[in-house]
């Protein structure tokens, strides 16, 4: 009693669909389907990791959220950055990768890694200079992200920073 599964970009509503003659449903009032196979490899990049956008405004119009997956190669770290004014949500799908950060609530900043496992979630603030790490030497690091704005905003910087609290 398995219902068919829908048709790459069909969404919820199958009927829908672009047909001859049929103007098709506008991205925002139809729900979409978007397979594993067909994520979208052009969005914004970091050095040692590999972005796929799955939902953005570009993939399904959202205007709000962007989603996707980072791949990590074994003995790979990315290079510093940060995600501008986007929350950050991350949960750790398969791998051990390391978050790391600089942290000055005691005074002096200090280098904080997070070590995770599949299963665990990470949350990065706007702003926050960070940086990915996957020291396994054979297995990559897979991660699905989801950011509180439409694209993958990225700013590579030469190296991690604390924060000025005073601004964003």
């Amino acid at each position: 009693m398995s219902e068919p599964l829908t048709t790459p970009g069909e969404g919820f509503h199958p009927h829908l669909g672009d047909r001859a003659g049929h103007r098709g449903t506008p991205l925002r009032a139809r729900l979409h389907h978007i397979r594993a196979g067909e994520l979208d490899g052009d969005t914004a990049q970091t050095g040692g990791m590999r972005r796929f956008a799955a939902v953005s405004g570009t993939t399904v119009g959202s205007e709000k959220l962007w989603m996707g997956q980072t791949h990590v190669a074994p003995a790979t770290s990315s290079s510093d950055h940060h995600h501008g004014e986007s929350e950050t949500a991350i949960h750790v799908v398969s791998g051990h990768p390391e978050f790391v950060f600089l942290d000055d609530s005691g005074g002096t900043p200090e280098e904080v890694r997070l070590r995770t496992s599949p299963g665990d979630y990470i949350f990065v603030p706007p702003f926050v200079p960070h940086r990915e790490e996957n020291p396994d030497p054979a297995e990559e690091a897979v991660v699905v992200i989801a950011r509180s704005t439409q694209e993958a905003i990225v700013v590579n910087l030469p190296q991690l920073y604390v924060l000025d609290r005073e601004q964003p």
